[in-house]
């Protein structure tokens, strides 16, 4: 039980944050075998528009854009973090994909989620931007406030803030 405990304690004060020198330490001796999220993808109807709303709404910047025949890889990534983790904005020309993006979004299951500093102040600038919100900024939880919109490309984007990351 105290395994289980301390196991859990330790993932909770990672998320937020929080960890000791020596657990850092720990964890990145082992850096030749670490994984690190390079790439995440969000399926769209419209790869222009989505690039549109990621990069003139959002503020994200356009990364890659290649095209092979009738395929198109297309990739924004923050300002902020330039050579960071890249969105993939995926066209959902597969039936599957079609399917999954509209029950995802049906359910109001957000497609993807980013963080920010302070909800209300991206909340602002997007809206400014011409974002239209599904829910404004709320609070959830003791120091967690989210925000979802819609990226007019076929998915709902919630953006959150952890007082305790």
């Amino acid at each position: 039980m105290k395994t289980i405990l301390a196991a859990l304690l330790l993932s909770i004060t990672a998320a937020c944050g929080t960890t000791s020198t020596n657990q850092h330490q720990e964890s990145s001796m082992n850096r030749s075998d670490a994984m690190r999220i390079k790439l995440a993808s969000v399926y769209v109807d419209d790869q222009d528009k989505a690039l549109r709303f990621y990069t003139e709404v959002l503020g994200f910047s356009k990364a890659k854009d290649v095209s092979n025949g009738g395929y198109r890889w297309l990739t924004v990534a923050s300002p902020d973090e330039p050579d960071g983790t890249e969105l993939q904005l995926a066209l959902n020309a597969d039936p599957a994909a079609k399917a999954y993006q509209q029950a995802m979004f049906q359910q109001a299951q957000p497609a993807a989620n980013f963080y920010a500093d302070d909800v209300q102040a991206t909340y602002e600038r997007i809206k400014k931007n011409g974002g239209e919100f599904t829910m404004p900024p709320t609070d959830v939880m003791p120091g967690v406030t989210i925000a979802i919109l819609n990226d007019t490309c076929g998915n709902l984007i919630q953006i959150t803030h952890l007082a305790h990351r």
